[in-house]
Formats: structure tokens, sequence, C-alpha cells
């Protein structure tokens, strides 16, 4: 079995990796879900004259943030290991849901939402990376999808928490359970390696060749490595469907529940569907992750973002409730569970030494697509009165997520009828 010495006598084999990265990310994803989960209740606050447009600004808000987190974290993890880094990026995750929760005015609030996103954006490109070097390389796809579904699944715990305390509770109440990241402090500083050479390298050239180990350690500047022509093409398809994808994730994150009470649903009904969004995430990456180690991780993306437009296009009509149900589990795969796919192409294409770097600045520059969702849906909703609109609008990035990753270079097993490219540049022709 694949290990990876720790510290203190610990091995990180693959199982207990991927429990690991699960948990990390039930906590990045409780934090991102949350705001979407209180939205209604923000709105309805009598001191903060909260609108439409001022809840799209706090998405963007926390989504701001993200970038910074991303890139920094990226590069810290491949220059010093990926423990360090990431129990900062608990702590201060931990630090300021806190002061979330106690926060007095609506301008506290929106500036502790920026600062949770920093630590947000820090924590998929360090799990990401660190889930995929611990995995069993025949099923990387399954182990980090697996891990990556912790998102989905704090996104449950958001609206099932939602469901039961609001609106009879103060909606900073939610935000108090974004301490709980400080408990696994001490269990990442035991369990992660220390250094970034102790990680094993996986099998980077077994899925794209044309992505080599090549020049390893001659450029101190890993971002114009990426930029190599070597590299060039797929780090700009990576950056480019990530932002769609983001654009979908956010979107969705910050609107559904209040999109689908402008629909006619009462608050505890939109909060069903929002955890049915996620726990169509969670299942459809799971599923897809499977077929992709089969060496179909292209296909499942695809797919996975044309179901995303279907998905939108029926919840916007007068469907029956179990009809509904299953369209928003649907989405949830094909938007928070296609960044999950994205994310597992981006770990499988780089070596191990540009891995966090390389999920780092996909994320970090993708990121902007979180920045502009959740505005994107408040404009489009503040403009077009129709309910159907905000559902619309996200057909768009998911038909362009689609065509940018049918660009993608397939993995090996899905070229293997092909002969192998001579030209590194044509990596994800």
């Amino acid at each position: 079995m694949n290990t990876t010495p720790g510290t203190a006598g610990f091995t990180a084999r693959p199982r207990t990796a991927v429990a690991l990265g699960l948990v990390i990310l039930c906590i990045e994803g409780y934090d991102l879900f949350i705001l979407g989960a209180v939205g209604p209740s923000l709105l309805a606050h009598p001191d903060w004259d909260v609108t439409k447009s001022t809840l799209g600004l706090l998405g963007s808000l926390t989504a701001l943030g993200m970038p910074l987190g991303s890139i920094a974290a990226g590069w810290a993890g491949d220059l010093w290991g990926r423990r360090l880094p990431m129990v900062i990026s608990l702590a201060w995750l931990s630090l300021w849901m806190l002061l979330s929760a106690v926060a007095g005015s609506l301008e506290l609030f929106a500036a502790t939402r920026f600062a949770t996103g920093i630590g947000l954006g820090a924590l998929i490109p360090l799990v990401t990376a660190y889930v995929s070097e611990s995995a069993t390389p025949a099923r990387r796809s399954l182990q980090v999808g697996t891990a990556l579904t912790g998102v989905a699944i704090g996104g449950i715990a958001t609206g099932i928490l939602g469901r039961a305390l609001l609106p009879a509770w103060d909606f900073r109440s939610l935000f108090l359970f974004g301490v709980l990241p400080l408990v696994l402090v001490p269990i990442v500083w035991r369990l992660v390696p220390a250094k970034a050479e102790d990680a094993p390298e996986p099998e980077a050239a077994a899925t794209t060749p044309e992505l080599s180990d090549e020049g390893r350690g001659v450029s101190a500047n890993r971002l114009g490595q990426l930029l190599t022509p070597q590299y060039r093409r797929a780090t700009l398809l990576f950056w480019a469907a990530t932002f769609t994808g983001l654009v979908l994730v956010y979107g969705a994150g910050t609107w559904l529940p209040t999109l689908m009470v402008k629909a006619g649903y009462d608050l505890s009904s939109s909060l069903e569907f929002a955890i049915a969004f996620n726990a169509g995430a969670v299942i459809g990456t799971i599923g897809a992750a499977v077929i992709a180690d089969r060496g179909f991780l292209k296909a499942a993306t695809v797919t996975s973002f044309v179901l995303a437009a279907v998905a939108m296009i029926t919840l916007s009509t007068p469907q029956s409730r179990p009809v509904l149900l299953i369209a928003s589990a649907v989405a949830g795969l094909g938007a928070l569970g296609t960044q999950n796919l994205v994310n597992i192409f981006v770990a499988r294409s780089y070596p191990a030494h540009l891995r966090g770097t390389g999920l780092g600045f996909s994320l970090g520059v993708g990121r902007i697509g979180a920045i502009v969702g959740p505005s994107y849906l408040a404009v489009v909703t503040v403009m077009i009165s129709s309910p159907k609109a905000g559902f619309y609008a996200f057909v768009i990035p998911a038909l362009l997520g689609a065509a940018l990753t049918a660009m993608f270079a397939g993995t090996r097993r899905e070229r293997v009828a092909e002969p192998a490219a001579k030209d590194p540049a044509a990596a994800t022709g």
C-alpha cells in the first residue's frame, strides 16, 4: 500500500489522507455555503438594510479573498510542505468565523467575510495536493474526489442547521460552528508531512505524459514554469475552466436558496433544495471519479457541465416536488461536482514540485469567477424581474465550461489509441 512518512511515527496512508482531507473540506463547505443558508434571514434583518445587491456583494467579498489564499497556499505548500500552511489556514478560518458571529454591524460583518475568504481559498489546493500525493495511483481520482466531496457535505450541514435554527435564531449563531477547525490543528500537525519531499512523487507522466518533470528545480519562479511553452496551453485552459466552474459554484452557493424563495417556496423548502444540491455533488463526484479512474476523466467533466445547464433550466420550470429535488441534485453535480473534477484534472496534470502552485494559480485566477458569480446573479435578478432569470443565468457559464473542458488533453487511457503528442504545447489540444 502507498504510504507517506509523516512525523512522530505516523504514516499518511491513502485512507488516512482521504479521511483527513474530507473533514477539512467539510469545514470549507460549511463556511462557503453559510452565506447562502442565511441569505433570506440577512435580507429580513431589521437594522442592517440588506438588499439583494448587498447579498451579492457579501458573496463577492468572500470570494475576493480567495485568490490571495489559493495562490499563497499553493506556492507555500510546494516550498515548505502542506502541513504548516494547512495549520495556519485552519486557525485563520476559526478566528474570522468567530468574528463573523459577533459582528455588530454590516460593515464589520463584510470585513470578516473577506478575511474568511482568504482561509477558504487556501484549503482546497493544499488538501487536493496532499491527498493526490498520498493516493493509490490506480484510484487517485476516486480518492481525491472523495476528499473533495467534503465541500458539499459541509454545505449539507449548513442547510440542515439553517432549516433547524432559522429564522427563530439569530443568523449569526450559525457562524459559531466555524470555530471547530481549531480541533483539527494538532491532528494535521501530526499526520501531514512536514516537508514537500516527504510525499511520494505521483506518476504525473502516467496520466499526462506531455506535462513532464523536466526542468525541476531550475527556476524558482513557479508561475513562470506554469507559463512556459510546455505548460502554457494547459495552464490557461485550466484557469478558464475553473473560472466558469466557480461562477456556477459560488453563484449557486450564494443564491440558490434565495432564488427558490423568489420562485414561491418557503424558507424550509428552499433549504431542502440546497441540501439536495450538495448531496448531488457528493454522489455525483464519487460516481464521476470512478468513471475517471477508468480513463474517462474528460468525458465525465464535460458531461457534468452540460448537466448543470439542463438542471438549471429544469429548476426554472413548474415541476413536481420530487422532480425539482432531483434537478437540484443534478445541479449540484454539474456545479460543485464538476469543479471537483477540474481540480482532479489539474492535480493529475502537473509534476509534484508544481502541483500545489498549479492548483493554487488555477483556483486563484479562477476565483475571479467566484467573485463575479454572486454579483452576476444579483445583477440579473435585479434587472430581470422574472423568477426564471437567475436560473437561466447559470446556463451560459455551464455550456462555456463544457466547451473549454472538451479542449483538455485526455488521460493516457483515453489517448491510448492515439500517437503520443510530440509537442508539449499540444498537451491540451
